[in-house]
């Protein structure tokens, strides 16, 4: 086993690398907060083109499915299928989660987060994704491994 030598001048310089920041970028501040301006809205965006299609294609939703209907309701069904194999039928975690935020603080658990919450759900939907992609990953890796071993 090699194990290469590290110093501390190499992490420090490592340290000094990771503030790096490659162009310029725009940045609103928020009550105190500094917030990555362009993130917020691209991921906005990326949300409203989402929703707005999908209110375009199932405003009138049909006995027989269109095509546009079809694959929004897949896609619902998917996501919802999906967790509720990681998750299960009880929703435990979140409801627990909040439970204990409400019966500590009351109301006043949600007042210093006004500003925050649409970045909460945002960051919830994002993260929804990522476990998604990963864990489709994560299921196609393990299928090719399995795949000569039926």
């Amino acid at each position: 086993m090699n194990v290469l030598p590290c110093s501390v001048n190499t992490l420090k310089g490592l340290y000094d690398i990771s503030g790096v920041e490659v162009g310029q970028h725009f940045y609103w501040k928020i009550g105190g907060f500094q917030v990555h301006a362009q993130v917020l809205i691209t991921s906005w965006v990326v949300i409203a083109i989402l929703l707005g299609s999908a209110a375009i294609v199932v405003r009138t939703p049909q006995t027989i499915s269109t095509n546009g209907q079809n694959f929004f309701e897949y896609v619902l069904e998917f996501i919802r299928d999906l967790s509720k194999t990681q998750i299960g039928e009880d929703y435990l975690t979140s409801v627990a989660y909040f439970y204990a935020g409400l019966t500590k603080k009351g109301l006043g658990y949600f007042v210093p987060l006004v500003v925050h919450i649409p970045v909460m759900f945002l960051g919830l939907f994002t993260s929804g994704i990522k476990a998604l992609i990963f864990a489709t990953l994560a299921a196609a890796y393990i299928g090719e491994s399995m795949e000569g071993h039926h």
